[in-house]
């Protein structure tokens, strides 16, 4: 991953665009020597941002699987029964 400071950003932010967009790899933006921020394509930007739905799905089922808060088969059809009737 490529790093740059925040004082290059400010200087060069067109070729670090530019560059960005070439290549696709994240860029991480340091301030005084600590991170500060992350910079990505806007493809890549808006792909996670349809993926994070997903994700958080999964975590959740993980989450009652976890807790063994489940139900077998017959006993989600005979809830779902309910609903559909």
């Amino acid at each position: 991953m490529k790093v740059e400071l925040v004082t290059t950003l400010k200087r060069k932010a067109t070729k670090i665009l530019q560059d960005l967009h070439t290549s696709k790899e994240p860029v991480l933006i340091t301030e005084h020597g600590q991170q500060s921020a992350y910079l990505v394509d806007d493809y890549d930007y808006e792909m996670m941002q349809k993926r994070m739905p997903i994700l958080e799905g999964i975590a959740k089922g993980e989450q009652v699987i976890r807790n063994d808060d489940v139900l077998t088969n017959l006993q989600a059809k005979a809830k779902m029964d309910k609903w559909l009737k």
